[in-house]
């Protein structure tokens, strides 16, 4: 994603993952899993990994194994133990697909005193409440609990520190990353400008290695900075009573998304599909498009929690409201998913 792109979430990425499917051949005895086809598309070849997402890769490197042995068990005993065995290699191969669908609840990355959040409220009361939720997620996860803290002289507003982030975006757009993303690391720095912006752009550039090497720890301590200080500033304005969030509102979703990004790929951190969720959910009801539709698709494939279509539906609908629809789902506006 561009960087003027991340910037205009942050003023109103792993894509989506495509559906995975699993080919059997079954009769009354046995049962094959096929390998999907090589296909052409755009001059690649399926079967030619190397330039894949991690997620697509791993589709294919699940289904290129199959069982190519038909032969009947011999006794009752022996068919009991391949049944096993196969149970075994199918918990193995799946092992992915099990964490997405578990139905724990729990995460050390959650705070058990979260806010609730009134959905029979107007709006901008909604919002805030919400709002307060995500100041409690960021403040705490005691996985944030050593990182920089907030200073008094963050740059979150400062027209200076705007126009250093106007002239590291355009560097970085003009292919000159090296220099881009050193100016981000001085921006990021919590011993100098300690810029939240900053800090969430610098925290990209760890983790793509734009002109630098990556760095996904390094990575994750960042983008927890941004959210850190983007979250003790935001709790300050509600404390005042703005509603409408405060100036770092902006910054806090955007490192809220992105952590839940590093939280269901392990980027940088120890994998964890209910926290992923929860930042997901949190980053939606702030108004990013992205995360409504990365929390609608949490809930559709049971990803960190039950599955629930009808809450799907509604975060695949807020996403389309806002102008980021996805081909496939007409489904979310039938009446069974939307009452209303």
């Amino acid at each position: 994603m561009p960087l003027r792109d991340l910037l205009h979430k942050r003023d109103t990425s792993d894509a989506r993952p495509s559906q995975e499917f699993k080919f059997v051949r079954t009769d009354t005895h046995t049962q094959e899993i096929l390998n999907p086809p090589s296909f052409d598309g755009s001059s690649q070849q399926v079967d030619d990994p190397s330039s894949l997402s991690p997620r697509r890769k791993s589709f294919f490197r699940r289904h290129s194994r199959s069982d190519s042995s038909h032969q009947h068990p011999h006794n009752p005993a022996e068919e009991k133990e391949k049944e096993k065995g196969e149970r075994r290699i199918s918990s193995f191969l799946h092992l992915d697909r099990s964490l997405a669908r578990s139905n724990s609840t729990s995460s050390v990355n959650i705070p058990a005193d979260l806010p609730q959040v009134q959905d029979d409220l107007a709006e901008q009361d909604r919002e805030a409440q919400w709002e307060k939720r995500a100041t409690r997620l960021v403040q705490g996860n005691p996985m944030l609990q050593d990182r920089p803290r907030s200073r008094s002289n963050s740059t979150v507003n400062e027209p200076q520190g705007d126009l250093n982030i106007q002239e590291a975006i355009r560097l970085h757009e003009n292919g000159e990353l090296e220099k881009s993303t050193k100016m981000f690391g001085i921006l990021a720095d919590p011993n100098g400008a300690n810029n939240a912006l900053g800090q969430v752009l610098y925290g990209l550039a760890l983790r793509h290695g734009w002109g630098c090497e990556p760095n996904p720890t390094k990575a994750v301590t960042y983008l927890s900075a941004a959210a850190s200080n983007s979250a003790s500033i935001e709790a300050e304005a509600l404390q005042a009573g703005v509603k409408k969030g405060g100036s770092a509102k902006g910054e806090l979703v955007l490192a809220i998304f992105e952590l839940a990004n590093c939280f269901r790929n392990g980027w940088g951190i120890e994998k964890d599909p209910v926290a992923a969720r929860q930042y997901y959910e949190t980053a939606a009801n702030l108004g990013d498009t992205d995360a409504m539709n990365e929390a609608a698709w949490c809930y559709l494939e049971g990803f960190g929690g039950k599955k629930d279509k009808f809450t799907a539906a509604k975060y695949y609908r807020l996403a389309e409201d806002h102008g980021n629809k996805t081909l496939g789902n007409s489904w979310i506006w039938k009446e069974k998913y939307n009452p209303k």
